[in-house]
């Protein structure tokens, strides 16, 4: 049964290599060769990936910008016309080594791919064979779409600042929001993974090869960019530096974790663990300082505000009379506070506080033993 299915996917591959042959007559602006060299990079077997016509495409990419048309028509009609994981997982491998190529003209063009795999199921086994498949598939497209329109974005802001005489540099806000979306594109790369026991062949352990190099790319840029922010990173950016440089530790664990389990799969560019650049613990400190000088500084406005709010009044208590007393000014003692409290017709000290106020005071007798404010 094996064997009649890879026949059939020969088959399937050579009409449509005969479909690019007689498409060569009837149009001129398609690049024939590159269609082909496309259709052998994307076939249906999953023994091994064709390298040698994937870098044919490459070279074809790169040697001018005008084969960026035949790239997407070609590789999103295999894509929009197959119901094979093989095909499908090939055409992301392939538009992965064309981002990859980082030819300006062609990733700042691509922006989005040209096809939706979000939903993607194969259509030629039963989905208890095949749901391992089409996990792998859908989260490899979740980040490639993501990851194609921030090339693109990044190619464009350059293309922009170029212009611009007196805007050459990014912000510190511009910087981390571009560290954010490297982060989050390192989230969904640790999703990709093997989660069937009978996922374990050649082409997946292709496909993971190129995620493990791409996942450590990015993870260096994390850290190098978060490196040249922190000297930068003033009171205002302080809280957004924290978060981010404590999310990059997080995700170096993580980081670690996918390399041990890309390792025990048989991944060959997981054999050995890399050496991360880990960020000075001395600045991280430093922006931890930030953040609670920002955060203590308004406390001696709201303790100015609760004595002011405490200003009262003092009342002269005498057996039979009220008195009160209204200044406009604040009194100041030197010692103890002076407070009058009839007693054999003289008065003595005790350490009740005198606080005076400039509003009047109506108060009815009797007064109450306990004045509250």
């Amino acid at each position: 049964m094996k064997l009649w299915k890879r026949a059939a996917a020969a088959i399937k591959d050579r009409k449509s290599l005969l479909a690019v042959g007689f498409s060569r007559r009837n149009s001129s602006y398609r690049n024939a060769d590159l269609e082909a060299a496309i259709i052998k990079a994307t076939s249906h077997d999953d023994s091994s990936v064709d390298y040698s016509n994937a870098h044919r495409v490459y070279k074809w990419i790169r040697s001018s910008p005008l084969n960026l048309k035949t790239l997407v028509f070609a590789i999103s009609s295999r894509v929009n016309h197959t119901r094979s994981w093989i095909v499908a997982l090939k055409s992301l491998m392939l538009l992965h080594g064309v981002l990859c190529c980082k030819v300006p003209s062609v990733v700042g063009e691509i922006r989005r791919l040209p096809f939706d795999l979000s939903d993607f199921s194969d259509g030629h086994s039963c989905l208890s064979k095949t749901w391992g498949f089409n996990i792998f598939v859908r989260t490899y497209f979740a980040f490639l779409h993501h990851y194609s329109s921030y090339l693109s974005d990044q190619i464009n802001r350059l293309r922009c600042n170029n212009r611009r005489s007196l805007e050459k540099f990014d912000s510190v806000i511009q910087e981390l929001e571009r560290i954010q979306k490297l982060q989050s594109l390192l989230d969904m790369i640790l999703q990709i993974r093997p989660i069937a026991d009978n996922m374990k062949k050649t082409l997946i352990l292709e496909a993971m090869d190129c995620l493990v190099i791409e996942s450590i790319n990015i993870y260096g840029r994390i850290c190098s960019s978060i490196m040249k922010i922190l000297p930068l990173a003033g009171k205002t950016e302080a809280a957004t530096v924290l978060k981010i440089v404590h999310k990059a530790t997080s995700q170096g664990e993580d980081l670690l974790i996918y390399f041990e389990f890309c390792k025990s799969f048989g991944v060959s560019n997981a054999r050995e663990t890399p050496q991360f650049v880990r960020i000075p613990e001395e600045e991280v400190e430093a922006i931890e300082k930030m953040i609670n000088s920002v955060q203590e500084k308004p406390k001696p406005e709201k303790e100015k505000e609760e004595v002011e709010d405490e200003k009262a009044i003092v009342v002269l208590e005498q057996p039979k009379k009220l008195q009160t007393i209204i200044t406009d000014k604040w009194e100041i003692f030197e010692d103890d506070y002076r407070c009058f409290d009839r007693r054999d017709n003289e008065y003595h000290q005790n350490h009740l506080p005198l606080i005076v106020t400039n509003q009047p005071v109506y108060i009815t007798y009797p007064m109450p033993d306990l004045i509250t404010f």
